[in-house]
């Protein structure tokens, strides 16, 4: 059985990992775009600050592949799928047959149509190739970077980069810092945090455009306000690399919809990672992919495994600061909730209840109860009888 896998993140490495322990007989073949191994993402704000280099970042070394027998093709986008044919084509027109096809080909910055979004000097960062760049550029520019995007990727690209010497000024046009992992209440205390360790925010207000001579010198807010600066990341959110589904015909909602195999309705063709859409969600998150991509190894090795999805929730440190965001947050207030705060240790606990469960929580500062309350949301327990306690943060019964 001949399995090719588009896509070396961590929905493909995994798939292939599940199909090599189901099949020790399989043909297993990675192609990438990328020109690095299977790396964390997660640390790139790490090797912007200069604390480890590009091998350190590396989670699979080429000896792994080798060990597992999984042949792993680098700077190699694919350019076609042939279903018929079985067949996907690559940049260089080679023909790679194959009998089970997984597209795990994740997602891409995304760039608001911003003016001076193309001048040098203006990055995105989602690929070590783009955290590269960004290092060499800062190395021979002013240190003032402007971040546009006050998200959790924003927030750590410029904490990477106060670390190696930057100042760093954030400007998140909607109202609060982390508006997927915090409240209000729980993302102006981390913004106040934030600013005592020396970040500046204009928050609530939008970038017009990005200004220059030759390259990025200074950002222009709606407001006229000129921000100085010697670089801009823009960390506006990502979009999902959906071309070659879009080509095949497949089903596209917000993503690429699959089923609970990671089917894509085109025969022998799974999906996995950031570019699916799964009973109605798009998650985004690593633990998701992973899980997505072991479902997707499973059955394109001959077994039978069901997806049921994957409660959204992330553990972050973000600039140093551990953050726990799980389910439900109620950034509106609508919800029956307990929220206990220290403003002076910057430590915000929340848990948001409906009909008698936990169905989201926050956790600032303090994440040592993480574990517990995700038991609690994932399995519905009946806090009916302990309301109470939970009212005083007593966990104990939990």
């Amino acid at each position: 059985m001949r399995h090719i896998i588009i896509g070396n993140g961590v929905a493909g490495t995994t798939a292939a990992e599940q199909i090599r322990r189901s099949d020790p007989d399989a043909f297993i073949r990675i192609i990438t775009a990328e020109p690095f191994p299977f790396y964390s993402r997660i640390r790139l704000p790490a090797f912007l600050a200069g604390e480890t280099d590009e091998k350190g970042l590396i989670i699979r070394s080429p000896e792994w592949y080798e060990t597992n027998r999984i042949e792993l093709s680098l700077s190699t986008p694919v350019t076609a799928v042939d279903p018929a044919a079985r067949v996907i084509t690559t940049s260089s027109n080679e023909k790679i047959p194959y009998d089970r096809l997984l597209v795990s080909t994740g997602a891409h910055c995304f760039v608001p149509p911003l003016p001076g979004a193309d001048m040098e000097g203006v990055f995105s960062l989602r690929t070590l190739e783009d955290a590269i760049s960004i290092r060499n550029y800062i190395a021979k520019s002013k240190k003032q970077v402007a971040v546009i995007g006050g998200g959790v990727l924003g927030i750590e690209a410029g904490f990477g980069l106060m670390r190696a010497g930057c100042h760093i000024t954030v400007i998140e046009v909607l109202s609060r810092l982390l508006p997927k992992q915090m409240d209000p209440e729980g993302a102006a205390l981390l913004q106040l945090h934030l600013a005592s360790m020396g970040f500046v925010f204009h928050i609530g207000i939008a970038p017009a455009a990005i200004i220059g001579a030759e390259r990025a010198e200074a950002v222009v807010l709606a407001d006229n306000r000129r921000i100085e600066c010697g670089a801009v990341i823009i960390s506006a959110g990502i979009r999902m690399n959906l071309s070659l589904p879009k080509e095949l015909g497949m089903t596209i909602d917000q993503g690429l919809v699959v089923n609970d195999r990671m089917e894509t309705g085109v025969e022998d063709i799974y999906a996995a990672g950031d570019l699916i859409q799964h009973d109605g969600h798009c998650y985004g998150i690593w633990p998701a992919a992973e899980q997505q991509g072991e479902i997707a190894g499973i059955n394109m090795a001959g077994g039978s495994a069901e997806y049921r999805g994957t409660t959204m929730s992330n553990t972050l440190t973000v600039a140093g600061v551990d953050i726990f965001s799980a389910g439900d947050i109620d950034a509106e207030g609508k919800r029956e909730s307990v929220v206990v705060s220290d403003r002076e240790k910057f430590i915000y606990r929340k848990l948001v209840m409906d009909q008698n469960v936990i169905s989201g929580a926050i956790l600032l500062g303090d994440i040592k109860d993480r574990r517990k309350i995700m038991k609690a949301i994932d399995e519905k327990t009946d806090i009916s009888s302990i309301k109470s306690r939970l009212g005083r943060w007593d966990l104990s019964t939990l």
